[in-house]
């Protein structure tokens, strides 16, 4: 197993600098992970740097809290593709979902997914740690019919993060086909190789080079 294909370097804190995200980029080049992971006013810059590199950039949509407007999340993927980006993680409207909203938070998801057709891989993150399992089943079960490429456990600013029974409800959700995240906590290689064989297909994490490397990070993310 090529670990290093499997991991988002991630790197999402707002105090971070560009010598941070530079970082990062160079690491991403140097171990080929599967992408680095910013915000998306890095896109750019991150896009220049990773052009000649299998390296993807990855951006955030709605990010953290998915409360923005779905033409908000619209324009913002919309503009993150037109900068380079070829995969946008997008925050569900959670408090809609908990309220029973269904309607919205399909349509809401969709519109990504449709705006990113054809240009970007579409992650939708449910956001584990503030939802019950009926509602994280409902969730994925919303992102795999409004066309998502996967579905991610979580922003990692909301209190959890990833954890092999939620990975493992979510691949049983979604199936075989389906692209599985592991989002937040993730800080070593035994946690890694849980997530992955409970059925995570990427890990998004900023202590990809302590994976790797087989040691235990030391970022909160």
């Amino acid at each position: 197993m090529n670990l290093a294909s499997y991991i988002d370097h991630t790197l999402l804190k707002p105090e971070s600098t560009k010598s941070q995200i530079a970082k990062i980029v160079e690491e991403a080049k140097e171990h080929k992970f599967a992408s680095v992971c910013v915000n998306p006013h890095w896109v750019v810059y991150c896009a220049s740097e990773l052009k000649d590199s299998p390296v993807k950039v990855c951006t955030v949509i709605g990010f953290p809290l998915g409360a923005t407007t779905t033409n908000t999340k619209v324009f913002e993927a919309k503009e993150a593709m037109e900068n380079g980006a070829t995969e946008v993680d997008m925050v569900i409207n959670v408090g809609e979902l908990k309220a029973g909203n269904v309607a919205f938070v399909k349509a809401d998801m969709k519109a990504v997914v449709d705006a990113a057709k054809g240009k970007a891989l579409t992650k939708v993150i449910i956001e584990t740690a503030l939802l019950t399992d009926e509602e994280k089943v409902l969730a994925c079960k919303l992102a795999k019919e409004a066309g998502a490429d996967f579905v991610k456990t979580s922003t990692g600013f909301s209190g959890g993060g990833a954890t092999v029974e939620d990975i493992k409800l979510m691949r049983e959700t979604v199936g075989p086909e389906m692209g599985v995240k592991a989002s937040g906590g993730i800080r070593d290689l035994e946690t890694t190789e849980a997530m992955i064989q409970a059925g995570a297909t990427r890990i998004g994490a900023s202590a990809g080079v302590e994976i790797i490397a087989g040691k235990e990070g030391t970022s909160d993310y």
